[in-house]
């Protein structure tokens, strides 16, 4: 793994050091350089890339994946039945693949050419599998948006699925803020 790049997921994803299990911890940081690397982006591009581009938006993809992820890690804590390495993990990641399906344009973003062809669901999910994740992190990937309304979803699955449409929605409903 590039060591400066890492560094710099690290810094911006903080939560990732809540993962216990060392080797799921180096997949998710594995899974974002693979994703930054293809999609041609810098790890300081996360704070300027949209969260979505369904709706005009000031939250950045990064500012998104942490609140999901914080989100979703408060309700686990509440439970004693959920995976919570398996949580954070599937909240970092659950739009990683966003890094391929978007590309930089002027000052702004659009979707890209690989985009057009395989949402970002698809492309995480291929993402954090070729990191070495398992099955069951790569599913909250695939799961979390409209693709896993044909899957059964896990209950992490279930929880990241909520904790994102939860956060789109009251963003939605203020304009994108």
């Amino acid at each position: 793994m590039n060591s400066r790049l890492r560094a710099q997921v690290e810094e911006l994803l903080p939560e990732v050091k809540e993962i216990q299990d060392p080797k799921l911890r180096e997949g998710v940081l594995k899974t974002w350089e693979l994703a930054l690397e293809r999609g041609g982006w810098e790890a300081a591009d996360l704070e300027r890339i949209p969260f979505t581009l369904l709706i005009p938006t000031k939250t950045s993809l990064l500012e998104h994946t942490r609140r999901v992820t914080r989100m979703a890690l408060a309700v686990a804590r509440e439970r004693d039945d959920l995976n919570l390495d398996y949580v954070i993990a599937g909240g970092l990641l659950h739009d990683v693949g966003k890094l391929l399906e978007y590309e930089a344009q002027a000052e702004a973003c659009r979707k890209s050419r690989a985009g057009e062809l395989v949402r970002h669901p698809v492309s995480g999910f291929a993402l954090a599998l070729e990191a070495g994740l398992p099955l069951e992190v790569a599913h909250i990937v695939l799961a979390h948006s409209e693709e896993g309304e044909k899957l059964k979803r896990t209950p992490e699955a279930i929880l990241i699925h909520h904790c994102d449409f939860i956060d789109f929605e009251i963003a939605k409903g203020k304009g994108g803020g």
